[in-house]
């Protein structure tokens, strides 16, 4: 018996180092823990990062007497997304690593490469990038702070991803020490996957799933809206002093009537809405490579009731990540399943000749089938009807919600949110995109415009 339990064990552990080796070898060689990756780069020209196009968003020049320099074509446009090389890594340029720096010539290349002391050249990465999104959404953030992101829903693909304020990751050594001591800016946090933002109005999808779950006859929701709901703390206030007389839940939502939510806040069970909001990937790390911060719901028996009107319709404690918000948006357009987000298509050698895929992979179903529906009626009302009618006009199906949120004491300062997708029945592509930015006010005139440019672009 004692020899059959050392055999098992035996057997368990070359089971073991098999699925190591197989499985598991290359994420612990691509680890940024891992100095064994300083020593390919003796042996290797650090290859290619390419868009899905084709466009070569960074490589490594090599002068005449062997100097490497890691080279940003387009500069600061793809500086987050893509990442650096020096002072550390970020980016693609810092989880795809080892992918860059080994080779996949051919081997008897390599033996003559070695014999002559020369160097092999690095594997490509491609990336799900698109050039023509990633310059629209660059190009109409323009001077302003912020982030935008737009993904493929039944993929998880990122075809786009902005943050500004910005840096020039060819300079960026010279430009460390202003860099890093620059707080007020904070250039180098990438806004998408770590800003954290009060959400304003774009929480209230969170808000209406919770009510429908707790309400199965939600189509019988009715308010009179006033322009004003007077609460014991204090009064809560719609938009820009709007009276929108006799709602629905539709038309609560499409019109962003924060009266109504307040109403609706105080009626929901706040141990059920909080389970919901976890559910929904509160509190929880986001299934992707690059670093993120978690968002924050904070609701509770104790909450007071200004505190709960405050939350039902994206302020009070509340702070999101544009990620997650893409992501949540995403489920929606997906019927209800969210595609794990992926940034990296394929790696190729020098040549050419694939050497990696990266397919698609579910995280999860995040929605009922019927509350899909119903939230795609409700973001489809907000472009036909309600406050995201800017975006209404194309050759593609717009759904969306629109945000302005306060993030300060002064009276008016307001982030504006869009986040949204659009359909084309004909070409049979759906596209999501999720903007903020700092300080835009109105989250209709500001943030509507850059995904409606965004939407042109991908249709046409």
């Amino acid at each position: 018996m004692i020899t059959y339990l050392f055999l098992g064990l035996f057997l368990l552990m070359m089971a073991y180092l098999v699925y190591f080796q197989v499985f598991c070898s290359e994420d612990f060689i691509n680890s940024p823990y891992n100095k064994r990756q300083e020593a390919f780069g003796e042996h290797v020209v650090r290859g290619e990062i390419r868009s899905a196009d084709g466009v070569t968003l960074a490589q490594t020049l090599v002068g005449e007497d062997g100097t490497e320099v890691r080279n940003y074509p387009y500069g600061a446009m793809f500086a987050h997304v893509v990442g650096y090389d020096v002072n550390g890594r970020s980016g693609i340029e810092s989880f795809a690593n080892f992918n860059l720096l080994r080779s996949h010539a051919f081997f008897l290349e390599q033996v003559l490469n070695g014999i002559q002391e020369e160097k092999n050249p690095g594997d490509h990465v491609i990336t799900t990038l698109d050039y023509k999104l990633q310059e629209t959404a660059y190009r109409t953030l323009g001077d302003s702070n912020g982030a935008v992101i737009a993904m493929e829903p039944s993929t998880g693909k990122i075809l786009a991803m902005v943050s500004k304020p910005d840096f020039n990751p060819n300079t960026i050594a010279a430009d460390w020490d202003g860099i890093v001591s620059d707080e007020a800016n904070s250039v180098l946090l990438n806004r998408v996957t770590q800003g954290l933002y009060p959400p304003g109005s774009t929480f209230k999808i969170f808000t209406t799933l919770e009510y429908m779950r707790e309400n199965p006859q939600s189509e019988d929701y009715s308010y009179e809206c006033t322009g004003t709901f007077a609460g014991e703390e204090a009064d809560i206030h719609c938009a820009g002093g709007s009276v929108h007389g006799r709602e629905n839940l539709i038309e609560s939502f499409a019109n962003s009537c924060n009266t109504s939510y307040a109403n609706i806040g105080l009626g929901l069970d706040k141990s059920s809405f909080s389970g919901l909001c976890k559910s929904l990937l509160f509190d929880t790390d986001l299934p992707i490579q690059y670093p993120t911060a978690r968002s924050r719901f904070v609701l509770n028996e104790a909450s007071t009731e200004f505190q709960t009107m405050q939350t039902a319709f994206g302020q009070g404690e509340t702070l999101m990540t544009p990620l997650h918000m893409a992501l949540i948006t995403s489920a929606i357009a997906n019927d209800g399943a969210l595609m794990r987000p992926y940034v990296i298509d394929h790696t190729e050698n020098y040549k050419g000749i694939t050497v990696k895929n990266y397919r698609p992979s579910a995280y999860g179903v995040l929605l009922n089938q019927q509350e899909c529906q119903k939230m795609q009626e409700m973001m489809r009302a907000v472009v036909t009807d309600g406050t995201g009618h800017g975006v209404y006009l194309g050759n593609f199906q717009a759904y969306g919600k629109t945000g302005s949120a306060e993030f300060s004491n002064t009276k008016g300062e307001t982030h504006a949110w869009f986040t949204g997708y659009a359909v084309n029945e004909e070409q049979q592509k759906t596209i999501q995109v999720t903007v903020v930015v700092e300080g835009g006010g109105s989250g209709g005139q500001t943030a509507i415009p850059i995904a409606k440019a965004l939407f042109d672009a991908y249709f046409n």
